[in-house]
């Protein structure tokens, strides 16, 4: 048995391979095992061991996953241990003699830079300068030339995708999947539109770059193309199995094949396209100027950028971490020596604040530099914290459970090797060093597994006859029976809220979401809740209010009436509307949908969530506190659909001859499903509610 191998999907290197076979590589065989049995060792022995003293049997260890949820942990144990510290911002509005102003913030004194700490502090200086001639002491201008970002990888597709896109991981690579595997193309058959979606290289084929010289020069124009390919150096310690993701064809322009995709594909294929063009482009070009400015001994300080030349950027701009900290904004004409007069000074006081919860994109991140996992593990191990529920999704941020917590603390105290970041990394180095046929993989599995028994037996020692509790974690809501503040528990279903008062108070109610804004009823609280169907609806928290609707509650008020506007689900474009009758801004139902754009396999996708736009209030579940009422009004509903229904049968049977069987047939089951319907009020409430509307 022979091998042919070929790091990269082009006709040239897939045809050198199949001219020059290789015997097969038991370095690399012997490495896929390690790895295989060290996952599995890991997850089989301990897995078990938190069933049993835990009482949970869904729960799981793992050499990736346990790591992961100690990252998460830890950064929340900072977060709880930042201590926060005021400090303020000090900018002066400086005018010249001709009335041209700008805005400098403030440095330092001397030279020095200075933080401020107080408001006197702040007031001192204003008192300092403020009868004092401002002197432009340096002006600096000098050209700077930004590069290019390389080519994706599978962490930064995951993180870019996040972060532009709103895309999870486990969604952009199953959309990456469709694009790898082949989409349909008008006139052109089944396409596969892009690389091999699972890398850690940013090696770019010869004929990809050949490609993306031609197409630069030809369709941006000779000054956009550098003159010379751009080669990324891959970081040690990568597999470099695959060449980086990009777009298969350079020549199929996003625009041009938008028709034969859905939203996401076309979202994704043109952040992947994008990113690889800009990649082989000139660097962008700016103009920066530095201006420092002096009153008596205190100095500020204006940055201004200004664009010269796009380059890359005409194409694609990478997303940038918030720079901030300085006044960006367009400068006059200024000369060294010139005086200046200030206008006025404006004092913001700040606070520090403390590291911010990882994202899905940010944990990918993190991960990645630590050496945890490799590409393709990144997505699913992520998926895994959150299913066993170790760590929860609160918007775009994770934060680990007390469950979550409660398995890190025992992970730590009992297999500190497991959870340790920087031995998890210098097992990834020997998985390395046994593909390369410096270590036997033998040996690696037996060294592990020396230490790690010794740890499972003391642990099974220690615990011997105990039963580790997981603390319930408290919510904001109260128990409507007994008025205790209510905790998550876990079902056979998922999570739910439960009054700790139990067996004495056996009250429970599903987990809500609050949403931003206020019911446009009563001004109470608008709750995100959940269909039968697994539909997100949002409903008044009062009970005696009957707001109920599909449509998302915004942060923005309407300028006319001032209550809470609304936009349909999904990622559509629609701006948000009010829903108030009455009102200026009010917008007829009909008017909130999304436009139909795409029909067919819209299942899961954005265009399906455009297609089925988010129904009426008329089509929502109606609240449990409104069953009974639902019920009545369900009944009479239905028996005003069966009259309508025979009457226009019977028309259609004596006005139409060649639809006769057809007819016959959607009669029979429209009284079938009438008699249902009469038969029981209780069947009849339950299966009409979504049609029943809520200002009965």
């Amino acid at each position: 048995a022979q091998r042919i191998t070929f790091n990269e999907i082009t006709k040239k290197a897939v045809t050198a391979a199949i001219s020059s076979p290789r015997e097969i590589d038991l370095n690399l065989v012997d490495a896929q095992q390690a790895r295989r049995v060290l996952d599995r060792l890991v997850g089989y022995k301990l897995s078990p061991l938190l069933w049993k003293k835990m009482g949970i049997p869904r729960l799981s260890a793992g050499r990736v996953q346990s790591v992961a949820t100690r990252i998460v942990v830890d950064r929340e144990n900072e977060i709880k241990a930042f201590v926060s510290e005021e400090y303020w911002l000090l900018d002066a509005v400086l005018e010249k003699k001709a009335g041209t102003g700008f805005t400098a913030r403030y440095y330092g004194s001397d030279g020095k830079k200075k933080e401020l700490r107080s408001e006197e502090e702040v007031n001192k200086i204003i008192a300092d300068v403020q009868n004092e001639v401002f002197t432009v002491s340096s002006v600096k201008s000098r050209e700077k030339q930004r590069t290019p970002s390389p080519p994706f990888i599978t962490s930064t597709l995951q993180q870019e995708a996040s972060h532009k896109l709103g895309m999870t991981p486990a969604r952009t690579m199953k959309i990456a999947q469709q694009l790898y595997e082949g989409i349909e193309l008008t006139g052109r058959g089944t396409v596969g539109l892009i690389t091999y979606m699972r890398t850690d290289s940013l090696r770019i084929s010869d004929d990809a770059q050949a490609a993306a010289a031609s197409f630069i020069k030809s369709h941006y124009g000779p000054e956009y193309y550098p003159g010379f390919a751009r080669s990324f150096k891959t970081k040690s310690g990568a597999q470099d199995a695959h060449e980086a993701i990009r777009p298969s064809d350079i020549t199929l322009i996003p625009e041009n094949i938008k028709g034969d995709l859905t939203a996401e594909q076309y979202r994704l294929y043109r952040l992947i396209w994008g990113r690889f063009t800009a990649c082989q482009m000139s660097n962008a070009v700016y103009n920066s100027i530095n201006v420092e400015v002096d009153a008596k001994n205190h100095n500020f300080k204006a940055t201004c950028s200004e664009l010269k030349f796009a380059g890359y950027t005409y194409v694609y701009e990478e997303t940038k971490e918030d720079e901030g900290g300085e006044i960006r904004r367009k400068l006059p004409t200024l000369a060294e020596g010139e005086t200046l007069d200030a206008k006025e000074f404006a004092k913001e006081q700040k606070f520090t604040q403390p590291p911010s919860r990882y994202t899905e994109a940010t944990l990918v991140k993190a991960l990645e530099e630590k050496g945890i996992g490799r590409p393709s593990t990144y997505s699913p191990t992520i998926s895994t914290i959150l299913s066993r529920e170790y760590v929860a999704k609160e918007g775009k941020y994770l934060r680990p459970t007390t469950l979550g917590e409660t398995v890190n603390n025992l992970m730590r105290e009992y297999f500190e090797d497991i959870v340790d970041l920087k031995f998890t990394a210098q097992m990834e180095e020997s998985l390395d060093s046994v593909e390369e046929g410096k270590e036997q993989w033998k040996e690696v599995i037996r060294e592990f597994y020396g230490g790690f028994s010794s740890e499972l037996t003391a642990a099974e020692t220690a615990l011997e006859g105990k039963r580790i509790k997981v603390p319930d974690e408290v919510s904001d809501e109260k128990c409507d029976v007994c008025g205790k503040q209510m905790v998550y528990k876990r079902g056979p279903f998922g999570r739910f809220l439960g009054c700790p008062g139990y067996p004495e108070c056996t009250f429970t109610k599903p987990i809500v979401i609050e949403m931003p804004g206020k019911c446009p009823k009563c001004g109470g609280r608008i709750l995100k809740r959940t269909s039968r169907n697994g539909n997100p609806y949002y409903a008044c928290e009062q009970r005696e209010c009957d707001f109920i609707t599909w449509y998302v509650p915004t942060k923005v008020f309407c300028p006319d009436c001032g209550k809470t506007m609304f936009k349909p689900s999904g990622r559509g474009r629609l701006k948000s509307f009010c829903m108030t009758e009455g009102c200026a801004s009010f917008l007829p139902e009909e008017k909130r949908g999304y436009p139909k754009k795409k029909t067919e396999n819209t299942e899961g996708t954005e265009a399906g969530a455009e297609a089925s736009a988010a129904p009426s209030e008329a089509q929502v579940e109606e609240k449990p506190a409104k069953k009974t009422a639902g019920r009545k009004a369900a009944s009479s509903a239905a028996a005003k659909k069966t009259d309508t229904a025979k009457k226009a049968a019977t028309t259609k049977k004596t006005t139409t001859t060649k639809k006769t069987t057809a007819a016959k047939k959607t009669t029979t089951a429209k009284k079938t499903t009438a008699a249902k319907n009469t038969a029981g009020t209780k069947a009849a409430g339950t299966r009409t509610r979504k049609t029943v509307k809520t200002d009965e």
